[in-house]
């Protein structure tokens, strides 16, 4: 894929017409009555932000992405899950686009029925239908990405994931992006939704860990900040943590590894 190539617009594009199909497959009423059918959500605001230890990690399956192709040809979902349940993760984060990162919607049911974490649908929401598909599929929080999403968008989905008791993790790379939902947060009630600041440029997916240092002046509480994208080391935290940030999202970092778990413990202590 071109480097400047807008993959953002892209994938938008693609995604409006996948929901299209989805719900010629499965129409939104019958979605709504399978979503209404899935028991209650784990509490994923609760999990990441309970200050057990210093560090609260939502540690991400993926296979592949846009930026890096292929990244775990041995790829088994479940097993990875289950071992950064293991070694310390506050949540999991689950990939499910199948186009662009070889996602699916039957490995986060699957990691869901493995582990005892929350677990976040990542994928790029921008209708009704993908929150209620979520939330059938056993998904506890739904990632919403405010470039992708004009206001009046982002309230409807973000007032009908908790509606659903979904919490949301509200994620923005530009500034303007994040001074445009600033008001929002906390909408329509406290404790559904985090603020998840991209280092990783969606436009270009080159990233910049400093980028969640930069975009921090303009928000009014780091407690619901959750850095994602960049973070590869110990140090990394550390340096988050110095200014206020102590949730993360880390993925391509720990798929790299020969195994994602330790890699994780290895993260978090630092040894």
């Amino acid at each position: 894929m071109p480097p400047m190539k807008d993959v953002l617009a892209e994938i938008v594009a693609h995604k409006r017409v996948e929901v299209a199909r989805a719900m010629q497959a499965v129409p939104l009423e019958a979605m709504r009555q399978r979503a209404a059918q899935t028991p209650v959500p784990r509490n994923f605001f609760a999990a990441v932000t309970r200050p057990v230890r210093e560090f609260r990690v939502i540690a991400e399956v993926k296979r592949a992405s846009p930026s890096a192709g292929l990244i775990r040809p041995d790829f088994d979902a479940v097993a990875i899950a289950q071992a950064y349940a293991a070694n310390g993760a506050a949540a999991i984060s689950c990939l499910t686009d199948a186009k662009y990162f070889q996602g699916s919607l039957a490995y986060l049911a699957a990691i869901k029925e493995a582990v005892p974490l929350p677990v976040l649908r990542k994928d790029f929401i921008i209708d009704p239908y993908q929150v209620y598909e979520a939330r059938a599929a056993g998904a506890d929080p739904v990632l919403l990405i405010a470039e992708c999403l004009e206001e009046a968008e982002l309230l409807d989905l973000l007032i009908l994931a908790t509606e659903l008791r979904l919490t949301t993790l509200l994620e923005v790379h530009d500034v303007e992006s994040l001074l445009r939902v600033r008001p929002h947060l906390g909408f329509p009630h406290p404790q559904y939704t985090l603020l998840g600041i991209n280092n990783r440029d969606l436009k270009t997916m080159k990233t910049d860990l400093s980028h969640t240092l930069r975009m921090l002046e303009m928000v009014e509480n780091p407690a619901i900040v959750v850095s994602e994208s960049g973070i590869r080391t110990h140090a990394d935290l550390e340096r988050l943590a110095r200014a206020g940030v102590h949730r993360v999202l880390v993925g391509e970092h720990l798929m790299r590894q020969p195994d994602p778990g330790a890699a994780l413990r290895e993260l978090l202590l630092g040894k």
